[in-house]
Formats: structure tokens, C-alpha cells, sequence
């Protein structure tokens, strides 16, 4: 997000004096008398998705906006405003709603003004303002859109100029503004360093793609503070190695690093707001190319943890990065970790695109992060970790094996129990199954890519650790 050209400016602004108020109409509520006749005119009724600029009246007025009105259907949904930013003529606006539901709708509207022109004219590129509303922590929401304008840039990113080494270096950026303490382990030093897995599944990709493990450790010297790990999937690029998925398939599969641009979003927000934690932020990054020295169906890998894996699909490589991933984690022995992954089509054919699934068998988390979720319009879904389908993971030759039997058919909680097998034994686990993407646009949600469940465990570790 611009620093030169916010999207929300302070209240006290010199421009907020002349923002054109922005007033939410219920379906066949009141409006004001002034505007009745426009409003029948125009067919306004308050119907959600409506928008009506009402013009000022009388001599001098030249077409300036008195106010403008925005349909809400039968409630206010403040997330909703996140679709003024594609719908309002340029200018600067203010809120007219209650001062929590401005609160949302303030940080709905700034995450609606994101667009990726990375690769066009720039050159007529303009968004309407918003004034803060009054009592707004204007410096808080703009931390908040920023972070998710950066995993969506990242996910947005082609796999050409979005790899491994990328990635390092944003981690390395962001280590860096917080005084974190940063390591990458990177190509042939994984085995020495016993990530196994990770090096298996990357290592078919170019010399300058090579695969690597990236930590940043911050506040890890206050050892009397709760640790909380953040544990991220990125695969650059998934071909679906040897297991070579078919081209609709493979068509966008340059956001099957979405977990790692989401942890980093997270783990930005955690340091910036000071939150009385110690931090560990894992990202394992790889492409799963195809090459001559691709791992292999029917290979067994030894994890970092020591558990064999037989391997049944190389296109289910996910879980295996995180696998060495989540062992490095429980080895701070964390209080709290959570891991993010555009691990399964199963979850979007369960939930669809919109709804992450959650698991965790902690009834307190999943309490804290489905009810912030909620609060914050960055809903999630609890899921099953299912004890009955465990044994779908079992192998005859090794511990475990990384593509479930068929007979199990619940994808996506299979790839969850799999990642239980790794998970920190010490403190809490929650894992969340994204989609990271928009498969439609319309205002304020353009096609491509989408933060899910930063927003909602950014609140719950705020709610469950308290403010810095």
C-alpha cells in the first residue's frame, strides 16, 4: 500500500472537510426527504449491491455529490463497503454508521482498493479516499491492509518472478525492519541441516529455484514470553511433479505459495504491533519441478522427525514440506502454532472457495479463531480431525504415506491428520486449509488472489496474549 497515497487519510486531513458522506440504506428503509425523489427516480431501494450518487441541488451546485447512498439489503454487512472502492468516482468519502461498524468498514474499504498492475500502465490508475472515521487506530488498519496487500501481491506474483530466492528475500526484508533474527537454509545444506523432505521435493527445480527453509525468529531472548509459530507452505510453482497434473490443473498453480505469503503477512503484524510474544515464522519454499532427478511414486523419504513416508503421489508434496517444517517448529516448543497451506482441492470441493476449513482439536483455539473470525468478516469452518481415517494414511513398507486410501475420500482431512503426525506436541495446533485466490470478480474482490484467516488469528492472538 502506497505511503505517498493512502487510501484512508487521518479525520483532521484538510481534505476530510469536504468528503461526501456515505450513508448505508437497509432494503425499503427510511431515506432522507431530500433525496426521496432522486432515489425513486433512480429505482433506489436499498436492495444490497445498490449505489446512488445524489448530486447537490440548486444554482452552483455544477454536479458535485451531496452524499451517496449504498444498499445494504436486509442488515449492514460492513464488509460489504469493501465493494465501494470499485463502485465510487474518485474523490475523498466518509462513513456515516456506528462507530465498530465504521471500524470494519474502514478496513473493508482499503482492502477493496487493492489492484495487481504489476505488469500494466500505471499511468490512469486512481481510487477513491476514505477519511478515517472518528476513533479509528488509522496507523492499526493500514498495518492490517498492507499485510494482506502484500501476500495478495506475492500469491498475484507469476512463478517467473515469485521464487524460492523471492520469497527469501521478502522474509529477509521484513526480518530485517522488525530486528529479527533470519536463516535460510537453502539447496544440498538441507540434508546437511536434516531437512530431508523438503530437499526431496525441491530439488528437481533449476540451480536458482533450489528449495530452502527460511526461519525468523524475533522477541527469542524474552524467554519468559509464550512462543507462537507461524508455519507456511511455498511452493512456488506445483507441476504436480512426476504425478504431472493436467494443464486447467496447473493454470494458477503459481499461488500454491499462498501459505507462505500468508504467514509472513501474519508474522509482519505480530512484530509490528509489539505483541507480547516470541515469534517463529517457518516458510518452506520449493518448485516442484519435473526433472530427471524429480522424486519418484513409490520413493520413501525420511523426515526430519525420523518417520519414513512412502510416497503415493507426488502432487501431494504440500504436506511433505510442512512435514520437516513442523518438526523444526516444535523443536522452540511453542505455546501456539499455526500453519497455513493451499493444500487441497478436497477443502474447496467441502467448503468451496470462500470458506477455509480449520482444524484443531483444541476446543479453546478453535473457540478463539472461529469467533474472531466472525467479529472481523474473515470467517473459517471447523473441520473434523477425524480419528477413523487414520489408518488411510498407513503404509505397508513405511510409517506413513503422503496420499490417503480412496477409501477415505475426505481429502482435505486426511492432508490434516497427516499434518498432525508432525505438529508440536507442546502447546496448541491449528491448521488452515486456504484457497488463497478469487476465482470471480466483481467490485472489490477482483479474480486472483485472497487472504483468508490472517485477519481472524491476527485477532485472536491479540485477544488470547493481549496488546504490546
Amino acid at each position: 500500500m502506497s505511503a505517498l497515497h493512502p487510501v484512508l487519510i487521518p479525520a483532521d486531513a484538510p481534505e476530510a472537510a469536504a468528503a461526501v458522506p456515505v450513508r448505508f440504506v437497509v432494503a425499503d428503509g427510511p431515506i432522507a426527504e431530500a433525496a426521496q425523489g432522486w432515489a425513486g427516480l433512480n429505482g433506489f431501494t436499498g436492495k444490497a449491491g445498490q449505489l446512488l450518487l445524489v448530486p447537490k441541488a440548486g444554482p452552483g451546485a455544477d454536479g458535485a455529490l451531496d452524499h451517496v447512498l449504498v444498499g445494504v439489503g436486509k442488515s449492514f454487512d460492513p464488509m460489504s463497503a469493501r465493494g465501494l472502492a470499485g463502485k465510487l468516482p474518485t474523490g475523498v468519502y466518509r462513513l456515516e454508521a456506528e462507530p465498530e461498524a465504521a471500524r470494519k468498514a474502514a478496513l473493508a474499504f482499503a482492502l477493496g482498493t487493492y489492484v495487481f498492475d504489476r505488469y500494466k500502465d500505471k499511468s490512469d490508475r486512481q481510487r477513491p479516499r476514505l477519511a478515517a472515521p472518528q476513533g479509528l487506530d488509522l496507523d492499526e488498519t493500514l498495518r492490517i491492509a498492507a499485510a494482506c496487500e502484500l501476500a495478495r501481491e506475492m500469491i498475484d506474483t507469476p512463478a517467473a518472478d515469485m521464487g524460492p530466492l523471492q520469497i527469501e528475500t521478502i522474509a529477509r526484508e521484513i526480518a530485517e525492519a522488525h530486528k529479527a533474527a533470519f536463516a535460510v537454509t537453502t539447496g544440498d545444506a538441507l540434508l546437511e541441516a536434516n531437512y530431508p523432505v523438503v530437499h526431496a521435493v525441491g530439488r528437481a527445480a533449476a540451480p536458482h529455484r533450489a528449495p530452502r527453509l527460511i526461519e525468523i525468529g524475533w522477541n527469542l531472548d524474552k524467554i519468559d514470553l509464550p512462543l507462537v509459530a507461524l508455519v507456511g507452505k511455498g511452493v512456488v510453482f506445483d507441476t504436480g511433479g512426476l504425478d504431472l497434473k493436467a494443464a486447467v490443473g496447473m493454470r494458477h498453480m503459481k499461488k500454491d505459495m499462498g501459505g507462505a505469503a500468508h504467514v509472513l503477512a501474519l508474522g509482519r503484524l505480530v512484530m509490528q504491533a509489539g505483541l507480547p510474544v516470541r515469534l517463529v515464522v517457518l516458510v518452506a519454499a520449493v518448485e516442484n519441478a519435473v526433472s530427471g532427478d524429480a522424486f519418484r511414486p513409490g520413493d520413501i523419504l525420511t523426515s526430519r522427525k525420523g518417520l519414513t513416508i512412502e510416497i503415493g503421489n507426488t502432487d501431494a508434496e504440500g504436506r511433505l514440506i510442512l512435514a520437516d517444517a513442523l518438526t523444526r517448529a516444535s523443536e522452540h516448543a511453542p505455546d501456539l502454532t499455526l500453519d497455513y497451506a493451499t493444500l487441497t482441492g478436497a477443502a474447496r470441493i467441502a467448503l468451496g472457495p470462500e470458506l477455509p476449513p480449520l482444524y484443531t482439536d483444541d476446543e479453546t483455539l478453535a473457540e478463539g479463531l472461529l469467533g474472531a473470525g466472525l467479529a472481523e468478516g474473515d470467517p473459517l469452518w471447523r473441520m473434523p480431525l477425524w480419528p477413523g481415517y487414520k489408518a488411510a494414511l498407513d503404509s505397508e513398507i513405511a510409517d506413513i504415506k503422503n496420499d490417503s486410501a480412496a477409501w477415505a475420500q475426505a481429502g482435505s482431512v486426511t492432508a490434516a491428520l497427516f499434518l498432525q503426525k508432525f505438529a508440536p506436541e507442546t502447546g496448541v495446533w491449528a491448521h488452515m486449509d486456504v484457497f488463497g485466490w478469487n476465482p470471480r470478480s466483481r467490485p472489490g474482490w477482483p479474480e486472483g488472489a485472497e487472504v483468508y484467516g490472517v485477519r481472524a488469528a491476527y485477532a485472536m492472538l491479540k485477544g488470547r496474549y493481549g496488546r504490546g
